[in-house]
């Protein structure tokens, strides 16, 4: 296949190994410690959560036998999962080694924190690049290119029910951001009087950019997600990638599980996105072209019926959507849209 590299089937059998025991985080308990305070001969318990630069306490209670206990159970889990650190971090080196797509230094240690707070149990999605980068380990190939960048891109809605648990704390993924001890400061809305909705690095150009559908008429009034405790810029068609999201896992440490949308719509996505850019944005629209193909190449021969739901999917868009993907196909290798055409009909 064109430019497409067909990693061993022993990498795809390790990379779902990874998955499996991914679903669970582990902590090593580096960031967290239990202290008590005596206030009038009582002993009161207090769990201690670093976060980057920030601490932050939570009261546990009066000391008990049964408290005692509770907190011996957790120090013991500490040291009970250190054979699962370890077989995980080999199993990144593994993959790693083997050609599969990492993450650099600055990406990991912010996924990881997103995953740490349950970001990605809420239901955020990363989209975008690291996305894109994240189908290639899926897949077991290795893209041509993916255009690498600098930016995180979390994307989500108020609203989707997951099977999974919720976090019992609400989320607040602002604070998450700034606490992360990164130097991470808000980038100002172009409208000073609306909220922020990215973040970067102070004197980089790392940016994290938080994303949600846009609902109803054009605006770029900032959404309130209600679940994540911060503020997202509206993007017309993101409900179409987050209706069907699943899961991956990062190639940074011990592997980090994440949620991404499915492949086969983040190629149709990319597609109309690169429609409906401005001629300024000529080079990005060039990279959304870039992706799908690739993404579509690989799925015509690996999970072709990962493109024909998302095609369904996108008919219910409407026919402005369809007709963006259709003027986006005049642009991409011949051969992938004669199969796509043959595939759709």
């Amino acid at each position: 296949m064109k430019n497409i590299k067909y990693l061993p089937n022993s990498l795809s059998t390790q990379y779902s190994e990874l998955m499996q025991n991914c679903v669970r985080p582990i902590s090593d308990g580096s960031n967290l410690s239990f202290k008590y305070k005596t206030i009038n001969a009582k002993r009161y318990w207090y769990l201690y959560i670093s976060v980057g630069s920030t601490r932050r306490e939570h009261y546990l209670g009066e000391e008990t036998t049964e408290l005692l206990d509770r907190i011996d159970d957790e120090k013991a889990l500490w040291e009970s999962e250190t054979d699962d650190r370890e077989l995980r971090q080999r199993l990144v080196n593994m993959l790693v080694g083997g050609g599969m797509s990492s993450v650099g230094r600055d990406e990991g240690k912010v996924i990881s924190l997103l995953e740490r707070n349950g970001v990605f149990l809420a239901g955020a999605a990363l989209v975008g690049t690291l996305a894109f980068r994240a189908y290639a380990n899926m897949l077991s190939i290795s893209w041509s290119s993916d255009v690498g960048t600098q930016d995180i891109d979390i994307a989500a809605d108020n609203h989707y029910a997951l099977a999974l648990p919720r976090p019992r704390s609400p989320l607040n993924l602002s604070q998450i951001i700034l606490d992360s001890g990164m130097g991470f400061i808000e980038v100002p809305a172009l409208n000073r009087k609306q909220p922020s909705t990215s973040f970067k690095i102070r004197g980089r150009d790392f940016i994290v950019d938080v994303l949600a559908p846009m609902k109803g008429r054009e605006t770029a009034r900032p959404v309130y997600l209600a679940d994540f405790g911060t503020y997202a810029t509206p993007l017309r068609d993101l409900d179409y990638l987050l209706q069907d999201i699943q899961p991956a896992t990062v190639l940074y440490e011990h592997g980090i599980m994440v949620n991404v949308p499915a492949p086969g719509r983040f190629a149709i996505h990319k597609c109309v996105v690169s429609q409906k850019r401005p001629a300024a944005f000529a080079t990005k629209a060039s990279k959304d072209i870039n992706q799908a193909e690739q993404l579509f190449r690989v799925l015509l021969d690996q999970r072709p019926m990962d493109i024909t739901l998302a095609y369904e999917a996108a008919t219910v868009q409407g026919d402005a959507f369809v007709g963006h993907f259709e003027n986006a196909l005049t642009l991409m290798d011949k051969g992938v849209v004669g199969d796509l055409r043959d595939l759709l009909q």
